[in-house]
């Protein structure tokens, strides 16, 4: 009973809207008092645990994700993309979801991709007569996209936590994240097809009046992109062709992402980065922080016996193994909406992991169910951290842009749940292909 009641004090909490850190904090303390477990008892595993190169990798990637959103790197994308996709009808919207993706694969992060990409495009939306609720909650649900493209900071806690490979985890998550992309352009395209009041580009008016300007604008943006999409090809080619740890790539992401700002795009200087390396700090001891209260708190679960308790649970639901994940589903939108990604994860990775190998199935894949679930969770209410986010850069009001938020996550983020947690090989498929033998 007081699990349970540890359990409903920490939801209650998180409802009530009290910071994370003292939502867990308060849970651990009462565990402490009323099992028996002291500060002595916890700090060697939690240093145990903290004290891992992995994770390091984190802090870097938000420290590389600072440097792209000031150095307009997303700038570069955004141009090229909409110079290949101008054609489409509302372009404006599918190049939306493909740049936070192609962002997110280099940065990791979805709240830099969001401040990046959402304040690069949603301005442009509003020029050209977008509706912009619809496209604030576009801007939202694409920001997510990070989270599945790798390097996924939440991929790293995910394999950190259940003791995976994280380059397997990386790359169990890139089917569904395509998959993911494609429905989001195709719903944003079928809502914009008929809208009669979005005016043209930019671009595509220069075109109609000149067609062999588009080959020599092309080549420009392409040559003026190049050092953003190298950098990509340097991360996850270091990391897929097995020269670096994902830690080390993301320490060569920093290096290589902080001359490129600087020299190539000449939007940040040396002092700038003052600025940047104190938030990254900052950013890095909330999550080490939460980190540690998580933590903290899945340990006292993990002695509880809670795991198996769980295992039970689900397994006395059903026998049959697709309603057994059906429920997992739906508790992992119950976690999303309440908590944010990386507590979520921490917490229910765990409990998780060996439900699934019990029912037969691959670690990986409840990897990739994780991050679709949990990328959904930061766009529904009432914690829905993105959701607000995108509609203060656009400037329009959270209620409205909500309901396009449900129209997106009905037919784009459930059928992509629903073909993840079904179709294994979606999942499985690369990291078969690419490890062989390496992949357990």
């Amino acid at each position: 009973m007081i699990i349970v009641g540890g359990i409903l004090l920490l939801i209650v909490l998180l409802i009530l809207g009290v910071p994370v850190l003292y939502c867990f904090g308060s849970v651990v303390a009462l565990y402490s008092m009323t099992l028996g477990y002291t500060a002595l008892g916890l700090l060697p595993t939690m240093y145990g645990k903290l004290s891992s190169f992995t994770l390091l990798s984190i802090p870097l990637f938000i420290m590389a994700g600072g440097v792209m959103e000031k150095g307009k790197i997303g700038d570069a994308l955004v141009d090229l993309i909409e110079s290949l996709m101008y054609k489409i009808k509302g372009s404006l919207a599918v190049i939306m979801s493909v740049t936070c993706a192609v962002f997110g694969s280099v940065c990791g992060s979805g709240a830099a991709t969001l401040s990046c990409i959402g304040s690069l495009l949603l301005p442009k939306m509003k020029d050209k007569k977008y509706p912009m609720e619809m496209m604030a909650a576009l801007a939202a649900c694409s920001a997510p996209l990070g989270m599945l493209i790798p390097p996924s900071a939440i991929q790293i806690v995910v394999a950190w936590s259940a003791n995976l490979s994280v380059l397997a985890c990386f790359l169990a998550t890139v089917i569904p994240g395509i998959i993911l992309t494609t429905l989001l352009s195709l719903t944003s395209w079928i809502m914009l097809r008929n809208n009669k009041d979005i005016q043209k580009i930019d671009i595509e008016e220069a075109i109609l009046k000149d067609p062999k300007f588009y080959r020599k604008m092309l080549f420009q943006r392409t040559r003026y992109a190049f050092p953003a999409l190298f950098m990509p090809v340097i991360i996850l080619g270091s990391i897929y062709g097995g020269i670096m740890t994902a830690t080390e790539s993301a320490a060569v992401a920093v290096f290589y992402a902080v001359p490129v700002a600087i020299w190539a795009y000449k939007a940040i200087k040396f002092m700038d980065l003052k600025d940047i390396f104190i938030k990254t700090a900052t950013s890095t001891g909330v999550v080490m922080v939460m980190v540690v209260m998580t933590m903290a708190m899945g340990h006292i679960l993990t002695m509880e016996n809670v795991p198996a308790q769980v295992l039970t649970f689900f397994t006395t639901l059903s026998g049959n193994k697709y309603i057994i994940l059906l429920a997992i589903n739906v508790f992992l939108v119950v976690i999303g909406m309440i908590m944010d990604d990386t507590c979520a994860t921490m917490l229910v990775t765990p409990l998780l992991i060996p439900l699934m190998i019990k029912l037969g199935g691959s670690p990986y894949q409840m990897a990739a169910i994780l991050g679709v679930n949990l990328g959904m969770g930061n766009v529904t209410p009432p914690t829905a951290p993105y959701l607000y986010m995108s509609s203060q850069i656009a400037g329009v009001n959270a209620l409205k842009v909500s309901k396009y938020v449900l129209i997106f996550i009905l037919f784009a983020y459930i059928p992509t749940l629903l073909l993840t947690t079904y179709v294994p090989e979606l999942s499985t498929f690369l990291p078969k292909l690419l490890l062989g033998s390496r992949f357990r």
